[in-house]
């Protein structure tokens, strides 16, 4: 089977949430602990993207790496195209970790399933070159902080990241062959990034 490590992004403000959205209580578990959970169950390892490791380290397994970005203050907007460029960079340097694939997930994403990530995980052998991501689509745009990226997409990642004053993962995918993971409830892809989202998310799973 294809190798794949999931990494996580954690390193935004979350400004409006107006408090850290990795934090948020579940009822069992924060979403920083189930988003890892998930990954666990469909990768080979499992890496968070943050510069806060030692506010989420307490939260998740022993097995799951910290890679240790800049945090992002505003005025110099890291973002997900950058932080999913430090990512491959990481594996780049580390050759005897890296995998073929990586899984990047947004941490506010409730509604992942082991089930459904793992059917996909299951057809990336599938995938020909040159198609460098496979990701679902809603609303006619690609979701980017859910779905599967080649290592070998780093070089035009830097590329574009450089070139592009706007560094927009999304841009990046319009410009490249990526291809969509059919058929996918937009239910699956619901992120939490307001407190209206948050209260409509806990009314919608209320028994």
């Amino acid at each position: 089977m294809t190798t794949l490590a999931a990494v996580i992004l954690a390193g935004g403000r979350s400004s409006r949430m107006g408090h850290d959205k990795a934090l948020i209580s579940l009822g069992a578990e924060t979403l920083i602990e189930r988003t890892c959970r998930v990954a666990i169950a469909c990768a080979n390892a499992v890496y968070v993207v943050t510069p806060w490791g030692d506010r989420y380290r307490p939260l998740v397994p022993a097995s799951v790496q910290f890679i240790v970005e800049p945090p992002d203050l505003g005025e110099t907007c890291q973002g997900p195209l950058v932080a999913l460029v430090q990512a491959l960079t990481w594996f780049r340097d580390r050759p005897e970790d890296t995998p073929e694939w990586v899984l990047v997930l947004a941490c506010d994403m409730p509604n992942l399933t082991v089930v459904a990530l793992g059917t996909w995980r299951t057809e990336l052998d599938t995938i020909p070159l040159p198609y460098l991501a496979y990701l679902p689509q809603r609303q006619h745009r690609w979701e980017p902080l859910c779905g599967f990226y080649r290592t070998a997409a780093l070089g035009s990642l830097q590329q574009y990241a450089i070139a592009s004053s706007t560094r927009s993962l999304q841009g990046w995918l319009n410009q490249n062959l990526v291809q969509p993971i059919p058929a996918v409830d937009d239910a699956l892809l619901a992120n939490l990034n307001t407190p209206t989202e948050l209260q409509q998310w806990q009314r919608a799973t209320k028994p």
